[in-house]
C-alpha cells in the first residue's frame, strides 16, 4: 500500500516560530503570518505541487473556521482534498450531513472529515456546549449514527440520550461518503473510533507507545467486525543533514522565554485530554531531553497544546522514522512544520522522493512523471527548471 501524505492549512496563521514573538522594533523577531486567503492559497498550491494528498484544517475559536477557509481556497487547487476538522453537537447532523454533501458535490469529492469532540469542557461552554467529556463521546456516537445513515440515502427517524432527529433525509446524499477522520486516547474516544471512523489518528509519541494505542483501536474494531486504517499527526523538521535539522530546532526554542513556556504549560495541565495528558508526559515541562525516541522531538509541545512532537534529522533519517511507523500499521500521515510554506518544500522535495525510491509513496497526480521543463535563459539556452 502507498503511503498517504497531508500537510496542514494554519488558519490561526504562521510564523518562523513556534508562537508569534518578539519586539516590533526587532528585525530578528518572529513575524506574524496573517491567514489570508492568498497565503493559504499558497500553502496549498504547493501541497499540491509537492504532492501531498490532503490539507487538514484545524477547528477552534483561535482560527478561522474551517468549512469557510477551504471553500475559499478549493477553487485555486485541481485535485488536493480538504480535512476539515469540525465538532459535532456544535450543528445539527442533518445540517452537517447536508452542508459535506454539498461539498462533496460541488468539490468532486475532495472532501476528508476529522471529526473533533472537543476535550476542553470550558472551550465547548463557550460555544454553548455544557455536556461532559464522556456525554460528549455519546453524543459523537449517537451524530455519527445519523449523518452515516443520511449519507447512505436512508430516511432517519433517531431518538438518542443527546440527538433526535425525526423523518431526516437527505435529497441529494453526497456522490461518495467523505472519509471519517478521528483521534482520542481515552477509553470513551477508542469506542468511538472502532464503530464508525475509517481512520483513526494518533499524535506522535514514541512507536512502542503508538503501536499499543493502535492494537487497542484494532481489537475494538474487530469486535465491532470492521477494519479501520491508521494515522498519525507529527510536526517535522527535515534538513540536508541532520545538524541543520537539529539546529533549526534549536533554533526554535531560543526566543521562546521561559515566561511562555510556563505560562502555556499551566493552561494545559488542566486539560482534560488523555492525549494532552500524553504530550504533557513526554517532556514534563522541561527544555532538558527532548528526543524523546530516535530523531522524536518534543520541543514544539512546550509551546502549544495539541499535537506537540516532531521528526527531526536529515531527508534519510526522516524516512527511516516513517517507515518504522508504517511497520507499526500507519499508512496515512499528517505533518506541519514553522513556516508551513517552506517546510512543505523541505519535506516534499527532502523526503518524498526517498520514500518513492524505496516503494512506499507515489504521487497522486497522473502526469508527475512528465519530462522536465525545460526554461530557457540568455546565455544558458537548455537550462532545466523543474516543473511548477
Amino acid at each position: 500500500m502507498s503511503l498517504t501524505f497531508h500537510w496542514f492549512l494554519p488558519t490561526q496563521g504562521d510564523s518562523r516560530g513556534l508562537v508569534a514573538d518578539g519586539d516590533p522594533a526587532d528585525a530578528s523577531a518572529w513575524r506574524s503570518r496573517p491567514p489570508s486567503a492568498g497565503y493559504l492559497t499558497q500553502i496549498a498550491r504547493a501541497a499540491e505541487d509537492l504532492g501531498f494528498e490532503g490539507v487538514l484544517t484545524p477547528t477552534g475559536a483561535w482560527c478561522e473556521d474551517a468549512w469557510i477557509t477551504t471553500a475559499i481556497v478549493l477553487g485555486a487547487v485541481q485535485r488536493l482534498k480538504f480535512l476539515v476538522a469540525f465538532r459535532p453537537g456544535l450543528v445539527s447532523p442533518t445540517l452537517a450531513a447536508q452542508m459535506a454533501a454539498t461539498y462533496q458535490r460541488l468539490s468532486g469529492g475532495r472532501l476528508l472529515l476529522n471529526v473533533v469532540t472537543g476535550g476542553e469542557s470550558a472551550e465547548q461552554r463557550s460555544y454553548g456546549d455544557f455536556l461532559d467529556k464522556e456525554a460528549r463521546y455519546a453524543r459523537t456516537d449517537e451524530f455519527l449514527q445519523i449523518v452515516t445513515r443520511l449519507w447512505e440515502g436512508d430516511t432517519v427517524t433517531f431518538r438518542g440520550a443527546h440527538l433526535t432527529v425525526e423523518e431526516a433525509v437527505l435529497h441529494q446524499p453526497p456522490p461518495q461518503r467523505p472519509p471519517l477522520y478521528f483521534g482520542g486516547s481515552s477509553p470513551a474516544a477508542l469506542r468511538v473510533a472502532a464503530r464508525h471512523v475509517d481512520t483513526y489518528l494518533t499524535w506522535g509519541e514514541p512507536p512502542a507507545a503508538v503501536a499499543e494505542k493502535i492494537g487497542r483501536v484494532r481489537e475494538l474494531a474487530a469486535q465491532a467486525g470492521r477494519t479501520l486504517t491508521y494515522g498519525i499527526r507529527l510536526h517535522v523538521i527535515t534538513r540536508d543533514t541532520a545538524a541543520e535539522a537539529w539546529r533549526a530546532a534549536d533554533h526554535l526554542l531560543e526566543r521562546l522565554s521561559p515566561a511562555t513556556v510556563a505560562q502555556v504549560q499551566a493552561g494545559l495541565v488542566r486539560s482534560e485530554s488523555e492525549g494532552q495528558r500524553r504530550m504533557l508526559a513526554l517532556h514534563g515541562g522541561s527544555r532538558e531531553r527532548l528526543e524523546v525516541s530516535p530523531n522524536l522531538w518534543a520541543g514544539v509541545g512546550l509551546a502549544r497544546g495539541g499535537a506537540g512532537t516532531a521528526l527531526v534529522g536529515s531527508h534519510t533519517e526522516v524516512a527511516d522514522r516513517i517507515e518504522e511507523y508504517h511497520r507499526l500499521g500507519i499508512t496515512e500521515f499528517i505533518f506541519s512544520g514553522y513556516p508551513h510554506l517552506e517546510e512543505a518544500y523541505w519535506f516534499g522535495e527532502g523526503v518524498l522522493p526517498l520514500l518513492r525510491q524505496r516503494g512506499l509513496w507515489r504521487p497522486p497526480a497522473a502526469d508527475t512523471d512528465a519530462a522536465p521543463v525545460h526554461v530557457p535563459f540568455v546565455g544558458s539556452p537548455r537550462l532545466s527548471a523543474p516543473a511548477s
